[in-house]
């Protein structure tokens, strides 16, 4: 089971920390151990004072395949649900600095936080509001209309690189608002206006 991330999706948020919109999707890697156990709270790892939440929408892959043509690809996901993706901004900014890949700061244990998945067929895939809340306030706001690479685009590309198998996971990008989280913190992610989780921070 692979878990890929697409970097810089969504305009804003790339202007928002200061990266320049991307020609093609900007792909990194997690890998399962950064799947946070559901139910569980998330700890801010020591070895960051910065870390930031990334709500995104997540695709689960139903049917592998290689050099996946767009107008086929959705045809490889049935389901959809939410997650967060972590962020050791601090440790990212020092990577970046130094050309130096960003695993480290994406990619540790517990930073990918996944809710349960729902039926594709019961949304709008090309106007899908998604939202998280923190502490009662809301602090991001997406809709997949404003993606520059769509589920469809996100598959073909990836799939000319890495073959795609039955329960990977895409992460498909975050709108802009992210932001730090501190102890104590609540956060509540909606997929339209259903409430997929919720999350205590530590």
């Amino acid at each position: 089971m692979k878990i890929i991330c697409i970097g810089r999706n969504y305009a804003d948020h790339a202007k928002e920390l200061g990266n320049e919109i991307p020609e093609n999707p900007v792909i990194f890697m997690k890998p399962d151990t950064a799947i946070l156990k559901k139910g569980s709270d998330f700890y801010i790892p020591e070895f960051s004072d910065d870390v930031h939440y990334e709500l995104e929408v997540v695709l689960k892959i139903s049917k592998g395949g290689k050099y996946i043509q767009e107008e086929n690809a959705d045809k490889h996901y049935d389901e959809i649900g939410l997650g967060i993706d972590f962020t050791a901004r601090d440790l990212q900014t020092q990577l970046k600095a130094k050309g130096l890949p960003w695993e480290l700061s994406k990619a540790f244990d517990g930073s990918a936080v996944i809710s349960e998945f729902y039926k594709k067929q019961d949304f709008d895939m090309k106007n899908l509001n998604f939202s998280l809340i923190k502490n009662k306030e809301k602090v991001q706001d997406g809709n997949t209309s404003l993606m520059l690479f769509s589920p469809e685009k996100i598959i073909a590309f990836v799939s000319q690189y890495f073959t795609l198998k039955v329960g990977d996971f895409i992460f498909t990008g975050t709108p802009k608002g992210v932001g730090k989280v501190a102890e104590k913190d609540i956060l509540e992610a909606f997929l339209e206006d259903k409430k997929v989780f919720d999350l205590r921070i530590q």
